[in-house]
């Protein structure tokens, strides 16, 4: 990872997303933060007294200064349309976090957006940026064992109890397990597959009332060239599957059984929707629960998104947070992966690649405005019972 020019980073953001990408901001030797915007003062106020650089309190005037080259979009979902647009009308680079919007006509304005301003649109961090799946996408793309037929990707969380703004729960609004999550396992597996999805089929579960939006859902997704794939993701809090992970959680950090039922016993003293709101507020930067990322703990291990087998012709490969387990014919064998440096470097890979050298990213608008595509067919397979063929 050659450091070459440094890419200077305005933040749209400073949330939650924002906190899971600051470690990488710190350690990788690519990027400058040169300024921020968000609403709220204490975030401001932190930002420019750790970088020492301004903050805004509009996008506009973040898009406006001079200095800033690439805006990472880490708004709310509702924001991504409007704030790429901001970015592009001022010549700059765009990285945004997924989902890359809440329709398909606002993935396709970005797109022209960018296009026509000749800036660089990248939707990020999605974990198919992880190190493990990409390394076993190249396997599959060479076939070391022969054509890949069929993917398996679960994951179960506490996703849906952690303390959530009141649209994070509305459907509609992009909140849920399917716009959120599904969003993460959807690119996994085209990632994985290396062909266009066809067809998908979709179960949601739905049954918390008081936390009114898919929490689950399970899927077939089917492959043009002949493979099939089956997602399934539980945000309900109760099975963990960082323990088939080793206890590694999806920040490549380690767990503690110990903490089971940490979210719900924390929700479970908050007493209304505005407080649960104030109460997420104040974890993230700039608040007043805020606290930083212990410095290492976030680069143990790569992130992940749960237990993945890709299953080929001649072997299943098992991605996992330290190396690639591979079940051959004959023989098993473990190839192990040397330990991130940087957390999320391969996000800032792309997004070098991209502004300083000018190539393509996978990642661009397109790749990810299908994947936006599967989300929206899982969520009306769900609701109507049925298959939905892709166009």
């Amino acid at each position: 990872m050659a450091a070459g020019r440094r890419i200077r980073i305005g933040v749209a953001g400073l949330g939650r997303a924002f906190t899971l990408m600051l470690p990488t901001f710190q350690k990788d030797k690519r990027i400058e933060l040169v300024a921020a915007c968000d609403p709220r003062e204490a975030a401001r106020v932190r930002f420019m007294s750790d970088f020492k650089v301004p903050a805004y309190a509009d996008i506009d005037a973040l898009a406006a200064d001079p200095a800033v080259e690439a805006i990472y979009i880490a708004s709310p979902h509702q924001f991504h349309a409007t704030h790429t647009r901001v970015a592009a009308r001022h010549g700059k680079h765009v990285l945004v976090e997924k989902p890359m919007a809440l329709s398909l006509a606002e993935c396709d304005d970005m797109i022209a957006s960018c296009a026509s301003a000749g800036v660089q649109l990248i939707v990020g961090h999605c974990h198919s940026f992880d190190t493990p799946y990409l390394q076993t996408r190249q396997i599959v793309e060479r076939r070391e064992f022969g054509a890949v037929k069929m993917i398996q990707a679960l994951n179960y969380t506490d996703y849906l109890y952690r303390p959530r703004r009141p649209e994070e729960l509305v459907t509609a609004q992009g909140g849920g397990a399917i716009y959120s999550q599904a969003s993460h396992q959807v690119d996994i597996v085209r990632l994985l597959a290396a062909s266009r999805v066809t067809r998908v089929r979709a179960v949601l579960g739905n049954w918390d009332s008081a936390r009114p939006t898919e929490g689950a859902y399970a899927a077939l997704l089917w492959f043009e060239n002949g493979s099939f794939a089956n997602i399934a993701y539980s945000g309900y809090g109760h099975f963990d599957s960082d323990e088939w992970c080793d206890w590694t959680g999806e920040m490549g950090n380690a767990k503690r059984p110990a903490d089971y039922s940490k979210a719900r016993q924390r929700l479970a003293e908050i007493a209304s929707p505005t407080e649960e709101a104030k109460f997420k507020n104040a974890a993230t930067y700039g608040g007043p629960g805020y606290r930083a990322a212990a410095d290492g703990a976030e680069s143990r291990k790569f992130q992940h998104f749960g237990p993945v087998i890709v299953s080929c012709e001649h072997a299943d490969i098992r991605p996992m947070p330290d190396g690639l387990m591979i079940y051959g014919d004959m023989e098993k064998a473990f190839r192990p992966l040397p330990t991130p440096a940087v957390p999320r470097a391969e996000v800032i890979d792309a997004l070098h690649a991209a502004v300083v050298d000018g190539v393509q990213p996978l990642h661009d608008g397109a790749w990810s405005k299908a994947t936006l595509e599967i989300c929206a067919a899982l969520l009306r397979s769900g609701g109507e019972q049925r298959d939905v063929v892709l166009d």
